[in-house]
């Protein structure tokens, strides 16, 4: 089995590879802090070895989104909490402090703690998590459409005053349909007209993906549905 650790930064990550029999570093690689990076790490951790596990330091507001992408993936994640760092980086033979080094340093105090804590998403929670990190995605998305219909809209009529939040709701995107189809504008017509269906279409399937969050949680966890304040999305990025 190997050890994997990367120390990360918010452009590049930089992972080692350890032995853990014998701690003996087998591998590197560095690549970009973005998603397509992430998975060049899993492709290139799977080529060593069969077995394997990541230590990861402690640090989740800048290795969220790297832990989040390999429990997705199945892979094993351990956590090192910042505070073993110094005794590993006290013990090193390599002196001075480079991404290698600091990597090394992670692995090498996992190896030392058996007992750290492991991060996983298995079962329920893992689907809770994926729906939800789903769900935020289409949201997302459906504000970017949004944007791009009311500049539209205000081409066809500087006027017309939108409420915020009303493109989340059926009966103004019904109305806004009318509105739209008495113009004379050929092309700013279909526009805004596949814009207005597409805000339609991801509204639907967000409310859709809330519901089923709604029925996993009341029996994974109806206990945080019962906290006041902590409604569906709350308790879905906790569990998750």
């Amino acid at each position: 089995m190997i050890v994997i650790e990367i120390d990360r930064h918010k452009r590049m990550h930089t992972a080692v590879a350890v032995e853990r029999a014998t701690g003996e570093l087998i591998g590197k690689r560095t690549v970009q802090a973005r998603e397509r990076g992430h998975g060049e790490l899993v492709s290139w951790a799977r080529s060593l070895a069969s077995e394997r596990v990541w230590a990861l330091e402690d640090c989740r507001h800048v290795s969220g989104s790297l832990e989040r992408f390999l429990l997705a993936r199945g892979e094993r994640v351990v956590r090192v909490p910042p505070k073993l760092m110094a005794q590993a980086r006290r013990g090193a033979r390599t002196r001075g402090k480079s991404d290698a080094i600091d990597a090394l340093a992670v692995a090498r105090a996992f190896l030392r703690e058996p007992d750290l804590p492991i991060a996983m998403l298995a079962g329920v929670e893992r689907e809770i998590r994926l729906l939800a990190d789903h769900r935020e995605h289409l949201v997302g998305e459906r504000t970017r459409i949004q944007n791009r219909l009311r500049w539209h809209l205000h081409d066809l009529d500087p006027d017309l005053e939108i409420p915020a939040g009303a493109l989340d709701r059926y009966c103004w995107l019904d109305r806004l349909e009318t509105f739209i189809g008495g113009r004379d504008d050929e092309v700013l017509v279909a526009i805004a007209s596949e814009l207005v269906e597409t805000c339609r279409e991801l509204t639907r399937r967000i409310n859709e993906l809330e519901r089923e969050l709604e029925a996993l949680l009341a029996h994974e966890a109806e206990e945080l549905l019962d906290v006041v304040g902590c409604g569906t999305l709350t308790a879905a990025n906790l569990v998750g």
